[in-house]
């Protein structure tokens, strides 16, 4: 089941490497962010596979039972031609941090998140919406089963280094987006400093922790979708128009537009009674109730410092003056129209009324052996 797990996840890349090389304008752009991408992701391909091998001659098995059984000491081998490994946690641990290494790749987190913003710029929009959002949740799945089902016996390993991980991601991800002027790129560090606001609840090693993390993934997929449906629709004559100086005044321009982004970014922020303040707080209670304190208030104050950015854009589309030469907003098409309508619907009914869903995300929560 291991191998096969990893196998599918690295089939499913290869279609992504092609998808981001295909954008119709800006093709260098787009061929230099899909020749990265398969760089960086076959370097993540190298350090997953390597671990499976290292986890194989450790347990004798890539099953998730059997190695989680071997970890917790109730067998001492699966394969009896390798009992001479077992004891040998040098090849446990190892290959459960290149294993971690890899998947830490997938959704972004520092320090292996640096394809994020220059593949996230240069991939055509819909493909990066997809990235931003199908391929995370599929990443986080599996990285909360390798941590809580194949490596539970070594939570008090894998937490320390996940506390580092997610305090540079949360800080990382929010201080450099400040900086940023172009539109997908604020986007990409918006997407790297979520990675660490769920990573808070993949932390918490608790029932609690799993629910909070599901739903923080569904809420912010739809988010991410969103968002970056309408950044397709803004565009002057080389395309999108996706540096931040072409969006001033678009709420002058185009206020029904605007006022749908600003509903995303408000999101993004965690601003009460939407989605992202629910899923925050689930996940910062989750991970406070797992006894990590320190790191939600760290979160907390890189949620404030991401505020100031996703703000500035709003300002920036409803209180400067539209310029003569400013993009134009395209009329959208009816599946685009369908998105960003569901992205509004969800941002509002998660923020509103979150606990049905956590609800159902704590029944979908219970991981099989």
């Amino acid at each position: 089941m291991g191998t096969h797990a990893a196998g599918i996840s690295e089939v499913f890349s290869l279609p992504l490497y092609l998808l981001c090389a295909v954008a119709r304008r800006k093709r260098l752009m787009s061929q230099e962010a899909a020749v990265k991408y398969f760089l960086l992701g076959a370097f993540s391909s190298a350090f997953l596979l390597f671990g499976i091998a290292l986890l194989y001659g450790y347990a004798g098995t890539v099953t998730y039972a059997g190695i989680a059984d071997v970890v917790d000491g109730t067998v001492r081998t699966v394969d009896p031609a390798l009992a001479g490994t077992m004891g040998n946690d040098a090849l446990l641990l190892i290959g459960g941090g290149m294993l971690l290494m890899g998947l830490l790749f997938k959704v972004g987190a520092v320090p292996f998140h640096m394809w994020t913003p220059d593949v996230y710029q240069g991939a055509p929009t819909p493909v990066t919406g997809f990235m931003a959002a199908a391929t995370k949740v599929a990443a986080f799945g599996a990285l909360l089963r390798l941590l809580y089902v194949v490596l539970p016996g070594l939570t008090w390993d894998w937490r320390p280094v996940m506390w580092g991980v997610a305090i540079i991601t949360m800080i990382g991800g929010a201080i450099v987006a400040i900086t940023q002027t172009d539109i997908k790129r604020l986007l990409a560090y918006s997407s790297i400093a979520h990675a660490g606001f769920i990573l808070a609840g993949v932390i918490a090693a608790s029932p609690n922790g799993i629910s909070s993390v599901l739903f923080y993934l569904v809420a912010y997929s739809f988010v991410t979708v969103g968002a970056f449906a309408v950044v397709t629709l803004v565009r002057d004559a080389g395309g999108e128009a996706t540096h931040l100086s072409k969006w001033a005044g678009l709420g002058r321009r185009s206020p029904l537009v605007a006022a749908v982004f600003a509903v995303f970014l408000l999101a993004f922020a965690g601003i009460p009674l939407t989605s992202g303040f629910a899923g925050k707080f689930a996940v910062f209670k989750a991970a406070a109730a797992g006894g990590a304190v320190p790191l939600v208030i760290v979160g907390v104050v890189s949620s404030a410092i991401a505020a100031f950015f996703y703000i500035r854009v709003i300002v920036l589309m409803f209180f400067s003056e539209p310029k003569a030469d400013g993009p134009t907003v395209a009329v959208p098409s009816p599946l685009t129209m369908v998105t960003i309508a569901v992205g509004v619907a969800v941002v509002l009914v998660f923020g509103i009324a979150p606990q049905y869903f956590l609800d159902l995300a704590s029944q979908a929560g219970t991981f099989a052996r």
